[in-house]
């Protein structure tokens, strides 16, 4: 066979079809890219770090200008917990803008024929920004756990708090960001995702039990978000299996219908 005759079969042989893990490798290189060259995510990151932080520095001075014996033994946990309560939608809105921006710009088309198996793609999508988000979380609880003990040194912080503290902060976030990621996926609207996150998250779990009406009282207490406060502050009366079953069930069952929209709809 000549050395043309080689070449042509050579160049004819067609490359093997890359593993699952490299294209699930690439595929989240991708994802973090473009979330890092986003610059509505440093916003959220500031927007996370200056509430979780804040709030957490100004609860220590509330703690280091009052009565020294209220505060006594009080854990500067407090501090991160309250903090990651509100600054976590600045990181919510992360992850919602993370899976709903190619749609509105109309560049989920081109996403998809680069990454035509939409499992990988499902399974990078979900990962990257939940990951950004918990991690980012649970370092501003630190940083302001740690605010929150230098300003008041009445408060106390150990090392058995802090891991509790933190590991409950990384539950809440990780389950609401994979609710904000399933909601994003399955709307497809930035706005609409955004708005039923708020809605789940903080607005109805505060707002129903006000009306004094019973049904709508239990039905808070049946939202996510009444499990986060939970977890968090440890209110209002529930069991640890209670929060557990409210922060997975949502979450599960936004990602099950998110992913269900990515792997069966098609791009419009």
């Amino acid at each position: 066979m000549s050395a043309t005759g080689v070449a042509a079969g050579t160049t004819g042989t067609p490359r093997p079809e890359p593993g699952t893990a490299t294209v699930l490798r690439r595929a989240a290189g991708a994802e973090w890219l473009r979330l890092r060259t986003v610059r509505t995510t440093w916003w959220c990151l500031l927007a996370g770090a200056v509430t979780v932080v804040g709030i957490g520095a100004t609860a220590a001075y509330d703690e280091a200008t009052g009565p020294a014996d209220p505060s006594a033994g009080l854990p500067a946990t407090l501090a991160g917990e309250f903090g990651v309560l509100l600054g976590q939608f600045a990181l919510l809105v992360l992850a919602v803008l993370a899976v709903t921006q190619e749609h509105a710009s109309g560049s989920i088309g081109p996403t998809l024929q680069w990454t035509p198996r939409r499992g990988v793609l499902l399974a990078a999508r979900v990962t990257v920004p939940v990951v950004v988000a918990t991690v980012a979380g649970v370092l501003l609880a630190l940083v302001a756990d740690v605010a929150a003990w230098a300003i008041a040194p009445t408060l106390t912080l150990s090392a058995g708090d802090l891991v509790a503290s933190l590991g409950g902060i990384a539950a809440v976030l990780a389950a609401g960001s994979v609710l904000a990621v399933g909601l994003g996926l399955l709307l497809r609207s930035t706005a609409g995702a955004l708005a039923t996150v708020f809605l789940l998250q903080l607005v109805l779990p505060a707002l129903l039990p006000g009306f004094g009406v019973p049904w709508l009282a239990e039905l808070g207490e049946l939202l996510p978000g009444t499990g986060a406060v939970w977890v968090l502050l440890g209110e209002p009366d529930l069991t640890a299996a209670t929060a557990t079953t409210l922060l997975v069930g949502w979450s599960g069952a936004a990602l099950v219908a998110g992913g269900w929209s990515l792997l069966r709809r098609d791009a419009s």
